[in-house]
């Protein structure tokens, strides 16, 4: 897959990002069971010391070969062991295991962090994951067979950055407009949920676009949450390969951010560098 990300991408002083999570999803590794979870949190506590289990994530597999996009997988033999969480002290940093994936996570957890753009992010994750396979191998588990890579982008625009109202999307999402109600019989929407998905180049994957309404934790304010999720895989396995493709889905996320979103919050309120 050829990599298109030397190319000068758009760049913002302060972009809506809050969250960014890179990954990998792998053949199950049988052998990973609880009690190496235990062992290869001492990999991680020094960095990592919050440890905590929850609820596996069902795997979803970009396919071409059948009429609706997405599918699953299913775990493989035995019980699906829980997810287990690693997080930082504080909580900006997060590491995700279970049998068949390894993600890491950049999150925002107070209104003053500020997003250390994707070459922090994406080295974060390389490091992390590097450890993991280390483990992987002086515990003769198994060598990570990958099925699929994700990075996903979640952007809070809550409500006041240059929306009020729903009837107003159209200067946050140009592409969506709501005509007046003195123009048709509906009133505003009371809510929002949109998606879309673009096929990447060579058919290595999708990047899904999602718009809904949802609240702030932490004031409760009305706010848009746009998500931006490339999943896929080059027919080349190999690591650089890997990380060409990561650049890659980097790229179409930045891009399809400012193609979504207008204009004049990219220079007002994101305040666009180039």
């Amino acid at each position: 897959m050829a990599d298109k990300s030397s190319k000068v991408l758009p760049d913002y002083e302060k972009p809506p990002v809050i969250e960014v999570v890179s990954g990998i999803m792998f053949e199950p590794i049988k052998g990973l069971a609880a009690p190496y979870l235990g062992v290869l949190w001492q990999k991680f506590n020094s960095k990592y010391p919050r440890c905590r289990e929850v609820a596996p994530l069902l795997p979803v597999i970009e396919r071409f070969d059948e009429a609706v996009a997405g599918g699953s997988l299913p775990f493989g033999e035995g019980f699906p062991t829980p997810r287990t969480w690693f997080e930082t002290a504080d909580g900006n940093g997060l590491i995700q295991v279970q049998r068949d994936r390894f993600l890491h996570n950049w999150k925002k957890e107070r209104e003053e962090d500020q997003y250390p753009h994707y070459d922090y992010v994406i080295n974060s994750f390389r490091e992390c994951l590097a450890i993991f396979e280390d483990f992987l191998e002086e515990n003769k588990l198994g060598a990570i067979e990958p099925i699929q890579y994700e990075l996903t982008y979640i952007n809070h625009i809550p409500q006041g950055d240059g929306w009020t109202a729903l009837s107003e999307l159209r200067n946050v999402f140009p592409d969506f407009a709501w005509r007046a109600p003195d123009q048709r019989f509906l009133p505003v929407p009371e809510t929002i949920n949109w998606q879309t998905s673009f096929v990447l180049p060579e058919q290595s994957g999708r990047l899904h676009a999602s718009i809904r309404l949802g609240k702030r934790r932490s004031d409760q304010r009305a706010t848009f949450l746009f998500e931006l999720t490339a999943r896929g895989i080059s027919e080349d396995r190999s690591r650089s390969a890997m990380w060409s493709w990561f650049n890659v889905a980097h790229e179409w996320i930045v891009r399809g951010f400012t193609d979504l979103t207008g204009e004049e919050l990219h220079k007002t309120l994101w305040r666009r560098k180039r």
